[in-house]
Order: structure tokens, then C-alpha cells, then sequence
């Protein structure tokens, strides 16, 4: 044991809770988190309020900025304004940072009509207008058309000069009935190409709609009229698409729900395609441009005059090169000119990624003739650009191009008056997407026999469960549109602003003022003052980096596997356990995603956020189903992300995606995740968690009104959407409002609280009851190491900061839980009739001890919980006699070079970062220590 001097914090500091917050300036300064982009194509951002500051009924916005516009995303419960969003119209020239100002009334009201958005308009507004064929959106440099019904999204896309530019704008799923099972095999296999089919397409503005519009087309793939073979509808979408004011660019979001059966049901290519008019230009004249590697630009013409036999000239060869207009004809040199039907001209043009490490590029002539190879590379930006000189064209863009592999870049017809390009985001030039289980279940018919194997590779299979019906992906791509075209530093910086777009954060020590993201976290400039706690944040920046470095090193890359990292190691492979059980992909497991989120909160950091972001965009979708009896759960970890037969609100729990919801100023679909996650109340009922495991002498139906749920891995998740719907006032907002507040009255009378573990639970209310094993509530002591580790610390704190007028017998089950965990066998006995063992991941429940430090002002209780984060001494830790470093393998040893920490599993560094964060923030060292300015932790 670790026993040097602990010097805690003042008893004052230390009882002082963050939810009361001070007076808060109503001027709040955003920059970005990379470096000052030299211009954006608009941006939509997140601030938060502190509680009663402003009234949304009587607040107006306004920022030195161009056009700015804002609304509401959340609301503390007295009407004032929790979170807002603004979006900023494109700008040629970016400012370093920009002031947002609150003006009006704090916690008075005003009885005004809601005045949310105001201020900053010196530049052009969007104009939106709608009928019953189309929604038409005008930035002040494009203008866009948007079907509402047919096959094609966007009708057409025409600059501010009148130059049609895009149209005909579809998706493409290309799809087969099954996979060969060896080269050559074919036999039976169905081949369709289904195009996009529109079920329904609205158009929103928030506010006043003078910096951006939304318009969002909903449907599903579906066989062309025209086409020969067919098969039913299938694969439904919903794309989004952003537009700002003065910006030539339209943000895509793009989504579609798997909805077919894995064994027979295969995606071939699934693309996005636009035509191009050519019409008028000259073949020399039209230019092709393909993002290449590191801001690299592939400069191809359809019709080539450089390097020839003949020289037509130095002005028309660097016309040609930089994609200007060549100058007249007549001016070359004769011997070109009078020959151009004797240079080949080239129609098609194909980027392949189908790996992270590398792309081929080729060209042809036309169909029928042979493809001819352009040197490729290894990363490609993702973007390609089809167009002319004189007639202008369009660039599409796929973010994470080369991380989402196997992908496409397709352009076509180019000599033709109307050419096209496709953005495959699943390239055709791949093998068929498999889905199928990884194995056959290896004779595991009964819960015996999985129980038994899952002692062996931590997989819990079970037939049926297994299945990707209701997974989901989205992908964010960008389309561009220009009068002519752009120069390759243009299209070049378009390609990183595709793959990073701008974001815009406040400044960490404010958001964290206002208490609207939690009270269990400061800025690490707030809790620094020792040795100590520089160690910590050490080993924070330690473990932030590891992960985004094996990211790359382990190539944790693909189309469904981007965003998520590995749980488990095996150290004699030098390997991540891809391929056992449930050791291999994470899917969330005791919240990696919580420590990136909060680390990006506390220090803005662009790496923070990169990582988490991916996690975001991955296990809300991927790992989460959204259709069918799973709806609203997700999939414990597994070789394949869908594959363990446990599903479970801890895994689709909206806690780890509610601070990229809320910065990012209400991301819409990660609202629509929020929405589904409220599902798991149906999901429970369908779906029985414990049917495995529980005791035989219990009989138990699963009923709406009396779900047999675990606090922590259950009911924390659906709480956790609850208080979001709460927050912003969503369409279910006053039922989830009931319902927490139904827990909190009823929570309490379970005779052991939080201890009893899991207990019955009134879906339609929110009402508990005790659970079967004591329906007369003598009390059931029983408690899991998994409960208090999938973010329910954390939505219970930010459950009591929203609402500090919820009873305090529910706050008080809480601390009693908090307390009790770690306690001393003897403590436990003597509270609940019965000790509790050995308890498990005491490090990562050293946080739940320092909660209830904070809350009841205890020092000598933030002594233990720093005892516990240190002298954990199990599997699921990390510690300062850890090495913290890496060891470089390579060599025959491993496949690749690689740098190793053996002493990390996924558990371990997230409960780490998890406590670390928090425990700095609830019970951190004191500023000055003893007097020395060297305060310790205790146990050091």
C-alpha cells in the first residue's frame, strides 16, 4: 500500500457543488479546434447556458459574424435556455474565433414571443421555397433543387450565374443473392441494381433560416421500372442535406438501415451518382480532377494536349494543366490543331481504395476498350471533380474515404454532353459485403452448452441473435459547385475540410461553468497543482495517444469497423483478439467513449475529439439496431460488432453520444438515436436479458409494467434518453419527465435502494416495485461490477444538476450505493445484513466513491477513493507502477511493426481515464497542498 500525505482540497471547496453557478458573462468566445481554416463552406455549432441566465422566450442572439442563426437545442426545467445551436453562413475570410452574445432577460420573464434568432447579418440569407413537386433552397451562390418524390434527390444544382452544374442526383445499391463459395462459382446467383425510391422529402430551418436550411429525403432502394430482373424493395435510407448561406458547398448525411437476411442479401456497391452537363465545352477544355494522397490532385483532361509528339503551345498546355480555358484554337500550333482526332479522348475514369494502404487509378477510352493505369498511391482524399472550363462542373467528397474502405470514385461519359460521377461507398470493385456469422454455432443448442462456451472465449452466442437485420451506417460526404474549374489548391483544400470538417468549441472552462454536460469534470488547468495530478493527466495524454496510434498501427478501418477500437489483447500473438469471442471488437465496453468525450470537454483538444467523434458515428450505428425487436438496444463485444447474443441499453445508451449531439448543435441524426433508444422500453419486453441465467425457482414474464431490469446496464441507458428528451423538449418530452420522476419517488422504497441491483420496473410509468426474489421487500442485497460502469454515475449526476428539486431519498439511495461498494466487508454487513466479497473494478468505482466524497463533504472518504484508484491491483486497472510506456515490435515477430502495450486491456484504460478525470474533479488535490504547492494524492 501506497500511504504517503494526502493534502485534499478545502471542506469548503469541497462541499461547494457545481450546479450552483455564478453570474456568467452573456458574451461567450468560440474558436476552432484545429488551426483557423482559410475559409468554411458554414458551420453549425453548440453553447451552453448556465441554469436561469436566459429566458428562451426572451433571447436574442447575435455574433460578430456574417449570418447567424440560432435556436434552442435543450431547456433547464424553468424555461431557461440550456443549450443553443448557431450556424454560420460560408465565409472567404475566417476569423480566428467568433463572439456569440445572449441578450435579454435572465430568470424574469418577459412575456415576449420567442426572439431566438438575431443578430450579425451581413451576408446572404438562405431562401427556401416549396411545392408540391420539389423544395427549392437558394444560398446566394447555388441553387438546389430537391425532388419529393421518383428516384432522384436532387433535381439539379445550378450556380449563381445560371449554370446547371449537378443533376439527376441518385442513390445506387448494387446487390446479389449470394457470394460464390470458390473462384468461378457463380451457379445461381442473382445480380440487381436497385436505384433510390423517395418515400418523403421536408425541408426544416431552425429559427429564422437565415444561415442555414435542412432538407431531408427519406425512402428506400428500390428496381428501376426499365430494368431487367428485379427483387423487392430493400435497404431504406435517409440522406440529409445541409445548406448555408453564402456557400457553393451542400453537406450530406447519409444513412441507410440494413434490413435484409445476412445469407442471401449481399451488398455489391452503394453509391451516390450525379450527372454533369458538358454540353458546349470543348473535350480539351473538360478537366478531371481525383484527390491523390496528402493534398495531391491527379490533373487529367478528357482530350490531353500535353506532352505530344507536336507542342501546341506553352499557354495552352498550362491552361490545360490548371483547368482554365485553352486559349482560341487558332493560336496553337497547326500541327495540334489540325490533328485533335487523331488524341484518344478519355470517357471513364476509376479510383479504387480497397484497403487503407492503398488505391489504383485508371482511365479508358470508352466501354469496350481496355483500361489503361494511372500510378497510384496509398491514401486517397476522396474527392474527384468533373467539369469544364467554360461550363463549370462538380466535385463530391466522401469523408474517411480511405478509413471506410473498400470505396470508388467513378467518372463517366465524360465525352459525352452529359457525363457523370459516382461516389461508391461501398465500391463495386470489391468483393460482395459479407454479413454472415463468422461460424455456425459449433453445436450450441441449449443455454448449457453457451454458457460453457463462454467461459472459454467470452462469447455469448445463441441462434437468431446473431443477425445484422436493423444495423445501421451513416457516411458524411460533401458536394461542390462551380461556375468553372477550380484550381487544384481550391479542390485540394476542400478535400481536407471534407475529412475534417471545421468545428467550433467554447472555451472548456466555460462550458464546464455552466454545468450543463455534468459536474464530475474540470479543465485539467483547474485541478493542476501538484506532481500528482500532473502524473495523472500524464497518463491520460498517455492513453489518448495509444489508442489513436493503434487505431492507425492496427488498422482498425472499414466500412462497418471505422470508429471502434478492441477490448482485449493477446500477448503471445502481440495481437488484439480479433478473432476471439468476446474479446475482440469493443462495442463500447465500460465507456472508452466516456473518457474521450470528457477529455475532449475539459482540454478541446482536436485529436480528443476526432476519436470520440468516430466512436459516435460507429457504435450508435453499427453496434445499435434500429429496426426489429432489438430496436433501441445494442451488442455486447464480439468478433463481429452484431454478433453476441446479450442485447443491452448499456451498449446503445445515449450518454455516449450526448456531448457530440450537443456541441455540434443538435446533430440530427444522432437525434434520431436518442429517439430510438427510447425503444428499449419495447425492446425489454421483447428481448429477455436474463433468460440465461436466472434462477430456476423464479418464474417471470416479461410485461411492460414489470420488466425484470438491472439499474445500471438496463434502466440507466433508457434514463439517460429520457433526460435528453427532457432537456430538449422533444415529442415525448413530458412522458419522459414523468417517468424520472416517477423513479425518483419509488426508487427510494425498495428497502436496500441501488443495492438491491435489479428489481421490476413499470415501463408505462417509470414506477419500481421489489423484484420477484422479494416481493415483500425484506430487502435483496445484490450488486454488479458492471452496473455503475456504463455511464450511469454520469447520467444520474447530470440527472440531479437538470432537477435539484428531485427527492433526496433517490440521491440519497445513490450515495448509500456509492459508498457502499467499496466499503469494508464489516460496513456492508452491518448496513445490508450481508458483505458483498470481493468487489471487482474497484478503480473505475473509486469515481462513485468520490461522488459521494463530494457530496456529503467527507475527506476522510476522498482519502479512500484515491486509495481505490491506486491499490486496485487487478486485471481491469492501471497504476503508477505500470510502465507507460510502449515496446516496438518487428520483424519475423509480427506481421507488421507495432508498438505494444501489453499491460492494457480496453477495460482498464477506460476506467482509468474515467476515474482519473473524475476523481481530479470531485475530490482533486489542493492547489497549494500542505503549503508547498505539492499536494499529493493519498496512497502515494
Amino acid at each position: 500500500m501506497r500511504t504517503h500525505p494526502f493534502a485534499l482540497l478545502g471542506l469548503a471547496r469541497l462541499v461547494a457543488h457545481p450546479s450552483v453557478v455564478a453570474a456568467v458573462s452573456t458574451s461567450v468566445q468560440v474558436k476552432w479546434i484545429d488551426e483557423t481554416p482559410t475559409s468554411h463552406t458554414g458551420t453549425t455549432f453548440g453553447l451552453p447556458w448556465a441554469r436561469g441566465r436566459h429566458l428562451a422566450n426572451a433571447t436574442e442572439f447575435s455574433a460578430d459574424a456574417g449570418t447567424l442563426q440560432s435556436w434552442v437545442t435543450a431547456y433547464w426545467p424553468d424555461g431557461s435556455i440550456k443549450w443553443s445551436a448557431h450556424a454560420l453562413g460560408g465565409e472567404e475570410s475566417v476569423k480566428e474565433g467568433y463572439t456569440v452574445t445572449a441578450s435579454g432577460a435572465g430568470n424574469s420573464s418577459v412575456g415576449e414571443k420567442a426572439r431566438r434568432q438575431t443578430g450579425g447579418r451581413n451576408g446572404t440569407a438562405i431562401e427556401i421555397s416549396e411545392s408540391t413537386d420539389e423544395i427549392v433552397v437558394k444560398t446566394g451562390k447555388i441553387t438546389a433543387s430537391f425532388a419529393k418524390q421518383g428516384s432522384d434527390l436532387v433535381k439539379k444544382i445550378e450556380t449563381a450565374s445560371g449554370k446547371v452544374v449537378g443533376k439527376n442526383g441518385h442513390l445506387v445499391l448494387l446487390s446479389q443473392s449470394g457470394i460464390p463459395e470458390y473462384e468461378g462459382d457463380s451457379t445461381g446467383i442473382q445480380h440487381y441494381k436497385l436505384s433510390s425510391k423517395i418515400y418523403n422529402t421536408t425541408v426544416s430551418s431552425e429559427g429564422d433560416g437565415s444561415a442555414r436550411a435542412l432538407v431531408t429525403v427519406q425512402g428506400i432502394h428500390s428496381t428501376p421500372a426499365n430494368s431487367t430482373g428485379s427483387r423487392g424493395d430493400w435497404l431504406p435510407f435517409t440522406v440529409r442535406f445541409y445548406l448555408y448561406a453564402n456557400s457553393d458547398a451542400i453537406r450530406t448525411i447519409h444513412t441507410i438501415i440494413y434490413d435484409g437476411d445476412s445469407k442471401s442479401d449481399f451488398i455489391s456497391g452503394l453509391g451516390i451518382r450525379f450527372d454533369v452537363p458538358l454540353a458546349g465545352e470543348e473535350l480539351y477544355d473538360r478537366h478531371v480532377r481525383i484527390a491523390g494522397v496528402d493534398g495531391g490532385m491527379l490533373h487529367e483532361a478528357v482530350q490531353g494536349i500535353t506532352g505530344l509528339r507536336r507542342d501546341p503551345g506553352a499557354s495552352a498546355r498550362s491552361a490545360q494543366y490548371n483547368g482554365t480555358k485553352t486559349p482560341d484554337k487558332s493560336t496553337w500550333d497547326t500541327r495540334v490543331s489540325t490533328r485533335l482526332q487523331w488524341i484518344p479522348t478519355w470517357s471513364d475514369f476509376r479510383l479504387t481504395q480497397l484497403s487503407p494502404d492503398g488505391f489504383n487509378i485508371k482511365k479508358r477510352t470508352k466501354a469496350g476498350q481496355s483500361w489503361v493505369k494511372i500510378p497510384g498511391g496509398t491514401r486517397s482524399g476522396g474527392l474527384a471533380y468533373l467539369g469544364g472550363a467554360t461550363v463549370g462542373g462538380l466535385a463530391v467528397g466522401l469523408r474517411d474515404f480511405w478509413k471506410k474502405y473498400p470505396t470508388s470514385l467513378d467518372i463517366s461519359d465524360s465525352t459525352t454532353d452529359q457525363g457523370s460521377i459516382t461516389l461508391w461507398l461501398y465500391s463495386p470493385s470489391a468483393e460482395p459485403m459479407d454479413l454472415r456469422p463468422y461460424h455456425d454455432g459449433l453445436g450450441q443448442d441449449t443455454y448449457a452448452k453457451q454458457l460453457d462456451a463462454l467461459e472459454v472465449t467470452y462469447e455469448d452466442w445463441e441462434e437468431g441473435y446473431n443477425t445484422p437485420y436493423g444495423i445501421a451506417r451513416t457516411n458524411e460526404a460533401f458536394i461542390y459547385a462551380f461556375d468553372s474549374t477550380p484550381s487544384a489548391d481550391r479542390l485540394s483544400e476542400l478535400t481536407s475540410q471534407s475529412n475534417e470538417p471545421p468545428v467550433l468549441y467554447a472555451e472548456p472552462s466555460y462550458v464546464e461553468e455552466t454545468g450543463a454536460l455534468g459536474t464530475y469534470w474540470k479543465t485539467p488547468e483547474a485541478t493542476s497543482g501538484s506532481a500528482d495530478a500532473a502524473e495523472i493527466e500524464s497518463h491520460l495524454d498517455f492513453l489518448i495517444k495509444f489508442y489513436h496510434d493503434q487505431v492507425e498501427q492496427r488498422r482498425w478501418f472499414g466500412f462497418w469497423d471505422h470508429g471502434d477500437i478492441m477490448h482485449g489483447y493477446d500477448t503471445d500473438r502481440h495481437q488484439w483478439k480479433y478473432d476471439i469471442g468476446g474479446y475482440a471488437w469493443d462495442n463500447s465496453e465500460l465507456s472508452p467513449d466516456l473518457f474521450f468525450w470528457n477529455h475532449f470537454l475539459r482540454t478541446g483538444r482536436a485529436d480528443v475529439y476526432r476519436l470520440a467523434e468516430a466512436q459516435v458515428r460507429h457504435g450508435g450505428e453499427v453496434d445499435s439496431y434500429h429496426l426489429g425487436n432489438f430496436t433501441g438496444l445494442g451488442t455486447r463485444h464480439n468478433v463481429q460488432h452484431w454478433g453476441d447474443s446479450a442485447k443491452q441499453a448499456r451498449v446503445s445508451t445515449p450518454v455516449y453520444r450526448k456531448t457530440f449531439y450537443y456541441i455540434s448543435g443538435g446533430d440530427e441524426r444522432t437525434g434520431d438515436l436518442i429517439h430510438e433508444a427510447l425503444q428499449a422500453e419495447k425492446g425489454f419486453y421483447l428481448v429477455d436479458a436474463r433468460r440465461k441465467v436466472r434462477a430456476p425457482d423464479v418464474v417471470y414474464k416479461p410485461d411492460p409494467t414489470a420488466l425484470y431490469l438491472d439499474f445500471g446496464t438496463d434502466w440507466a441507458g433508457v434514463a439517460a434518453a429520457y433526460l435528453i428528451e427532457w432537456e430538449r423538449r422533444g415529442p415525448r418530452w413530458e412522458e419522459s419527465r414523468s417517468k424520472l420522476l416517477e423513479t425518483a419517488r419509488t426508487y427510494p422504497d425498495l428497502k436496500f435502494g441501488f443495492v438491491t441491483g435489479e428489481a421490476l420496473y413499470n415501463s408505462l410509468t417509470g414506477t419500481w416495485s421489489p423484484p420477484p426474489t422479494d416481493p415483500s421487500n425484506n430487502g435483496t442485497a445484490s450488486i454488479s461490477h458492471l452496473s455503475a460502469v456504463f455511464g450511469v454515475l454520469e447520467t444520474l449526476d447530470q440527472l440531479f444538476s437538470h432537477d435539484p428539486t428531485l427527492p433526496s431519498a433517490f440521491k440519497d439511495a445513490w450515495l448509500d450505493y456509492c459508498y457502499y461498494y467499496s466499503a469494508s466487508n464489516a460496513e456492508q454487513l452491518a448496513r445490508y445484513g450481508k458483505s458483498f466479497g470481493k468487489v471487482n473494478l474497484r478503480q473505475g468505482h473509486a469515481r462513485l466513491t468520490a461522488y459521494a466524497a463530494r457530496e456529503r463533504g467527507n475527506a476522510s472518504l476522498a482519502a479512500r477513493a484515491w486509495d481505490e484508484f491506486l491499490n486496485d491491483n487487478s486485471a481491469d486497472e492501471l497504476g503508477p507502477d505500470d510502465p507507460w510506456s510502449t515496446v516496438v515490435w518487428k520483424g519475423s515477430d509480427v506481421l507488421t511493426q507495432v508498438d505494444e502495450a501489453d499491460w492494457i486491456t480496453t477495460n482498464a484504460a477506460a476506467l482509468y481515464g474515467l476515474a482519473g478525470i473524475e476523481l481530479l474533479a470531485l475530490v482533486g488535490v489542493s492547489e497549494g497542498g500542505n503549503g508547498t504547492g505539492n499536494g499529493t494524492l493519498v496512497g502515494r
